[in-house]
């Protein structure tokens, strides 16, 4: 019996290793792919629970697909198995990611060697405005939410601080749960509640922040700004990139905005979570330690992006059968989703400004943003169309 059980998991294991490995397009079509494998294939879960727990995570800050199978872990084993999960489909993008990282580093971006990888960074802008652009059908629906997501944009664009990201979208929760109030006349208190991971998500929160004021050191420092973008961040890895680029590139200076560029265009050709980004940007951060220095770099963005998301989950997944109905919740995210959508309209606008704007960059750009549109093609192809085409003009 024991031996049985070992065998399913290690195929429930090589099933998720195979997700991580070609797993694209974000959260909406992870889910997809998590319905053929998780539930049709192998009936790990139901077609009503996977539903289920994709709406309790989506109601959640992090990174929703990573939230979402971690949870699918804790069903099945509970929080070993979860851990264990969250592991197997994070460690594929993010090593990845921080080989790409050390790569650019190892030959410099702006090596004319690399030039090949120039096309990256107008294609990057036009999947950022092709997102803002899903995420605005899926999230905008009513008067308020376009209120709230053109008034996001235009404070995120004219503000200099990266604390106006999180300050808006509490604003947008609070506003919506304002104007929703009529909902609230069923609200029923959620009961037997266990604080100890919530304490935690919390305590590392606090404990992270105490010590990069303390000591200034650039590892705390990276840590507490990556676990605090993981705590806060509502609609996914596109809402993630601005943030980090506020943050990173124009306050702290940790990355030059091409640098930036360059991983957020390859990151549309790395299956798994989109929030592996952060992988790169630790290590980029921390690129004048040296190769050592990447390495725990990306050790830390990898760790402190998914790990706020991973608490929570082990927070809510007790009491979920509470909280996916419960109206102030639900009402809250719908204006966190509509400021999200303002966010990533700002980061389309914040990430095209380092583009050096001539005739060739605007091709690509505006082609990218088009095929998207218009056609079905995958991301990688798209990504592997533009350094061939680096290569061949």
């Amino acid at each position: 019996m024991q031996k049985l059980r070992q065998i399913k998991l290690l195929l429930y294991l090589t099933d998720i290793l195979k997700l991580a490995a070609t797993g694209f397009g974000g959260p909406q079509m992870h889910f997809t792919q998590f319905y053929k494998i998780l539930v049709v294939k192998r009936n790990y879960v139901t077609e009503d629970e996977l539903k289920e727990l994709n709406s309790l995570c989506s109601m959640l800050p992090g990174p929703t697909s990573t939230q979402t199978i971690t949870a699918i872990g804790y069903k099945i084993g509970g929080p070993s198995l979860a851990f264990i999960t969250l592991a197997v489909w994070v460690l594929p993008a993010s090593l990845l990611m921080l080989s790409f990282a050390l790569l650019i580093s190892l030959l410099d971006i702006t090596n004319p060697k690399l030039d090949f990888l120039r096309y990256l960074q107008p294609m990057a802008v036009g999947f950022i405005i092709y997102a803002a652009y899903q995420i605005k059908n899926l999230f905008v629906k009513r008067i308020h939410h376009w209120v709230l997501m053109i008034l996001a944009a235009a404070l995120a664009i004219v503000s200099e601080t990266p604390l106006v990201f999180p300050l808006l979208l509490l604003v947008g929760g609070f506003v919506s749960t304002q104007i929703n109030k009529a909902n609230y006349r069923d609200v029923k208190p959620i009961k037997n509640i266990l604080w100890k991971n919530f304490f935690l998500f919390i305590g590392v929160f606090l404990l992270a922040a105490l010590l990069g004021a303390l000591t200034k050191n650039k590892a705390f420092l990276l840590f507490e700004n990556t676990y605090r973008f993981g705590s806060i961040v509502f609609g996914g890895g596109h809402v993630l990139i601005p943030m980090m680029y506020n943050q990173f590139v124009e306050f702290k200076h940790y990355l030059e905005p091409n640098t930036f560029l360059a991983g957020v265009g390859i990151l549309q050709a790395i299956p798994g979570p989109v929030f592996s980004f952060s992988t790169y940007a630790g290590a980029m951060a921390l690129n004048d330690w040296g190769v050592m220095g990447q390495i725990l770099g990306g050790t830390i963005g990898t760790i402190a992006i998914f790990l706020p998301g991973v608490l929570l989950i082990f927070f809510v997944y007790p009491i979920w059968t509470q909280v996916k109905n419960y109206s102030p919740i639900k009402n809250a995210i719908e204006g966190i989703n509509a400021t999200s959508a303002g966010l990533v309209i700002a980061s389309a606008y914040l990430l095209f400004k380092p583009v050096e704007v001539n005739e060739t960059n605007m091709l690509v750009l505006l082609g990218t943003l088009f095929l998207l549109l218009t056609t079905k093609i995958p991301s990688p192809l798209l990504v592997i169309l533009c350094i061939a085409a680096g290569f061949i003009i």
